[in-house]
């Protein structure tokens, strides 16, 4: 299991507990530091049956600059948007081994990412 966290985000913290609390393994991907490629958010997209709009943080102020709001939603262009500006990127995303994806905002959705990674396979443990 990867989570894209920033340690800055309440909800990427809150996720991490959760995650430590189930003991779940799983490996942090610190997104801001080491973004994700635009092949990379294509695949999470996939996994999470999202369109790039879907996990745009439009509140940003990049994504004010870059005039989102009025842009076209043509994928290929938004998901090159995302991998150059990965602040954009809606989080915590956690992808599971099942080919899964959530993006975790709430307890819900962080137990779902825990039982599917569980259900391929239990008892398997990462390195925090």
């Amino acid at each position: 299991m990867e989570i894209w966290f920033n340690p800055k985000c309440s909800k990427c913290r809150a996720a991490q507990e959760l995650l430590d609390d189930a003991g779940a393994g799983y490996v942090v991907r610190r997104y801001l530091e080491t973004p994700p490629t635009a092949a990379e958010i294509a695949d999470a997209l996939d996994r999470l049956k999202l369109e790039p709009w879907d996990i745009t943080r439009m509140s940003e102020p990049v994504a004010k600059e870059l005039d989102l709001g009025n842009r076209p939603k043509v994928r290929a262009e938004w998901v090159a948007l995302l991998a150059a500006h990965p602040e954009l990127i809606q989080r915590p995303i956690i992808l599971t081994a099942d080919g899964s994806a959530w993006v975790a905002r709430t307890p819900e959705q962080v137990q779902a990412a825990i039982t599917a990674e569980r259900a391929v396979a239990p008892g398997a443990t990462m390195d925090a």
